[in-house]
């Protein structure tokens, strides 16, 4: 009888300079040393290598058995609503019986905006 596995796949947009990663990257190696049993993949939409597809394949070949996908968005706007599901529908076509669910918007979670705010509110310290 097969196991559950799960994988974790955080989607950003992707730029043309490789330093505008090094947050994300660093999102995803606090996840994995949260959850070190846990495959943890970095997806772009676009100039970033790997591409949700590749991202999703590699995790199939992992073995996963259920993806959870993060945007790395602020807000849920066009990439989230339109690009993503499109991108998902592909990982799902190419790898029958995996399961993929889509999440919040990161940017739209409660503790996100709270430590949003927070951060703000830091720089804000040494002012009158």
């Amino acid at each position: 009888m097969p196991t559950d596995r799960h994988g974790l796949i955080l989607f950003a947009h992707g730029a043309r300079d490789p330093r505008w990663a090094i947050p994300f990257e660093a999102v995803a190696a606090r996840v994995r040393a949260l959850r070190p049993g846990v495959p943890v993949r970095l997806a772009y939409l676009e100039f970033i290598a790997p591409d949700l597809p590749g991202a999703g394949a590699e995790l199939a070949a992992a073995g996963c058995t259920h993806i959870e996908v993060v945007p790395m968005f602020l807000g849920a706007g066009g990439h989230v609503r339109k690009d993503l599901p499109n991108l998902l529908d592909a990982v799902r076509a190419a790898h029958p019986g995996l399961q993929v669910r889509l999440h919040t918007a990161v940017g739209e979670i409660e503790g996100v905006m709270a430590a949003m705010a927070e951060a703000a509110v830091a720089t804000l310290a040494d002012a009158p």
